[in-house]
């Protein structure tokens, strides 16, 4: 697979340096494919990223956003059974998921079901930008006889 090379838009662009990163991280990051994931939309300004952890227990995952980055990791205790696995097919490693979140999406919500964890998030407009309707006042108020000009 061929990289591609974003320095010459480091070079030519000014405030967009959150977007040239993110465009250089998503073509060299090395997805290994593990554990398997749905992102899914539920709303207009909410979303559900699933997550198949089969094997791994509540204690052993753990969910943090840090500045708009949204990381899974699951860690496995160490196995020292005795079990003698003739297939294992299950794979129960290490891994760490990084989703990258756009402004104002806040995680909401998380929960492990039948193997599979559910991250809620949803989009929270500050109220600064969210849209507001401007009332039209009438022009300049006619004098009313008997009233001086201001």
């Amino acid at each position: 697979m061929r990289t591609i090379d974003f320095s010459p838009l480091y070079r030519s662009v000014v405030g967009f340096d959150r977007l040239a990163d993110l465009l250089d991280q998503a073509t060299t990051e090395t997805a290994t494919g593990y554990p398997p994931y749905n992102i899914e939309r539920t709303d207009e300004n909410a979303y559900r990223i699933e997550i198949a952890v089969a094997g791994f227990r509540p204690e052993e995952l753990n969910v943090e956003v840090k500045e708009n980055l949204l990381t899974v990791q699951g860690r496995k205790a160490a196995n020292d059974d005795t079990r003698r696995f003739l297939h294992r097919g299950l794979a129960e490693r290490n891994f760490e998921r990084r989703f990258q979140l756009a402004d104002y999406v806040v995680v909401t919500d998380a929960s492990l079901d039948n193997g599979l964890l559910s991250i809620s998030l949803k989009r929270e407009l500050p109220e600064a930008l969210k849209p507001r309707r401007i009332e039209i006042g009438a022009g300049r108020s006619q004098l009313i006889e008997g009233e001086k000009a201001a």
